[in-house]
């Protein structure tokens, strides 16, 4: 029987041409997320050179508009990234629904010593609408990336918007997979 579960799973597979491998965090915030709830991590693969992590079931269930499931892109297999989407789903079930464009305080480096401890939410430039849009039961649920990004890059969002923010991303050639990179907002940031 096909359920929103098998259905994501099919969509990315569809989308990344190889199976994902199945991770529970095992501790946390797990009990206030739907029990189906799991994160997938897929190998590089003939779409991209890196490891991406995926929700399945962020929005199982949901009855607002607010129909999402994240993934995060990194340049190694890391436990820490299956931790971090599930807090961003539980955080999503159980507070305040997250949604495109929005950010999140992680609280911590998104991987190793890295000066990125936020993300944001945003439409999934590098792959398009084959990744981005799953459709099930009659609803549209949007896969979007979750970039890690530094408080400062944060506050410029709030300050000057969206697509000032992405125009930086472009301008300066955000480098989203390195841990180390520096923050795109200096003494010469557009301001």
């Amino acid at each position: 029987m096909k359920t929103y579960i098998t259905e994501l799973v099919d969509h990315y597979v569809r989308y990344f041409g190889v199976s994902g491998k199945s991770l529970k965090l095992g501790k946390g915030p797990e009990d206030k997320l739907h029990p189906d709830f799991f994160i997938l991590e897929f190998p590089p693969n003939k779409k991209h050179a890196m490891v991406c992590y995926c929700t399945v079931g962020m929005s199982e269930d949901r009855l607002d508009d607010n129909l999402i499931e994240l993934f995060v892109y990194s340049p190694k297999a890391d436990e820490s990234l299956v931790e971090l989407l599930t807090v961003c789903a539980s955080y999503h079930r159980n507070r305040l629904p997250l949604n495109i464009n929005h950010t999140v305080n992680i609280g911590q480096p998104w991987l190793d010593n890295s000066k990125c401890d936020y993300g944001f939410i945003s439409t999934p430039y590098l792959d398009g609408p084959k990744l981005e849009l799953f459709e099930y039961d009659g609803k549209e649920i949007e896969c979007c990336w979750f970039i890690p990004i530094t408080q400062k890059e944060r506050d410029f969002k709030i300050e000057h918007g969206v697509e000032q923010l992405e125009q930086l991303f472009e301008d300066k050639q955000l480098d989203y997979l390195n841990p180390e990179r520096n923050c795109l907002i200096g003494e010469n940031a557009v301001q």
